[in-house]
């Protein structure tokens, strides 16, 4: 743990940019779609609207093919279409969709997902929500089995499901496209018939001590999993600090504990530290630049 910054005292003194088209992989079909529909996410967002036939002649692609790519990305809550033109859906829901949220930060993302895996011990059952974070605890998860994995991320579902030693529960209820998770009375009631070693979660924005979301749906779901964990543990890159949301979910003392990536303002950490939040700051590991 020596490699890591513990803080247990006061320390002394998260739009993308848009990728260019040689971004898209050719390794297969599937994630030339994939890095596609990321680079018009992007490229709409930029633009505020554009028509879709300029789209086509941009990408190189049919009509039909761009069809397709906006009907997925405009189920994601990213875009609007209508009447041939396409347009960016409102902030809040393109910051909460888990396409957008996969572009953030992600050298910061892996780090703090690694050592939120070291705080797991064999045997445990977590809650996992659905937060980009999160699921970057995934590669890590295997060298702390026998696992009791459960979760409303369909997505974290998808990775899980064939992992040997992990006993994955997918909590059920209606599922979300926007952020392709299962929200709602049925998921928040199945969580709380369960009660787990630890709750893994992220959050949207931090404001004054206090952990927002932009979705009301999902701002219930985190608290029920806070609710139903003895320990409790947010992940949260240095950008959510400077980000705003609607909803209240909890203050961060609240949480046993708070990992941050180290980039986060030693000023702000030390005012964190003298009100009673637990952080434990992690490094990017090298050759993994910040985004």
């Amino acid at each position: 743990m020596s490699e890591h910054k513990y803080l247990s005292d006061p320390i002394q003194d998260p739009r993308p940019d848009l990728l260019g088209s040689d971004a898209i992989p050719s390794d297969s079909r599937h994630a030339r779609q994939i890095a596609r529909r990321q680079l018009i996410a992007e490229t709409v967002i930029a633009e505020g609207s554009m028509r879709i036939e300029d789209l086509t002649s941009r990408f190189g692609i049919s009509l039909m093919t761009a069809h397709r790519d906006l009907d997925e990305l405009a189920g994601r809550g990213l875009l609007r279409k209508m009447r041939g033109v396409v347009s960016a859906a409102p902030t809040s829901l393109i910051e909460a969709s888990d396409l957008w949220r996969t572009s953030r930060q992600g050298a910061e993302k892996r780090a703090i997902a690694a050592m939120a895996a070291a705080e797991l011990e064999p045997g445990q059952a977590a809650f996992f929500d659905d937060s980009t974070t999160v699921f970057e605890m995934v590669p890590h998860l295997t060298t702390r089995v026998p696992l009791t994995a459960i979760t409303n991320s369909l997505t974290l579902m998808n990775a899980l499901r064939s992992t040997p030693h992990i006993t994955l529960l997918g909590l059920g209820g209606q599922l979300h496209n926007w952020c392709n998770a299962f929200l709602g009375p049925v998921t928040a009631t199945s969580i709380r018939a369960l009660r787990a070693d630890l709750a893994f979660m992220s959050t949207a924005a931090i404001t004054d001590g206090q952990a927002f979301h932009q979705s009301p749906e999902m701002t219930e779901i985190k608290r029920a999993m806070l609710d139903c964990a003895d320990r409790r543990i947010l992940l949260a890159d240095h950008s959510k600090f400077t980000r705003r949301a609607l909803h209240s979910m909890a203050g961060l003392r609240d949480f046993d504990l708070v990992i941050v990536d180290d980039g986060l303002d030693p000023t702000l950490a030390s005012h964190l530290l003298r009100e009673g939040v637990r952080l434990k700051l992690a490094p990017l590991a090298e050759g993994d630049p910040a985004m």
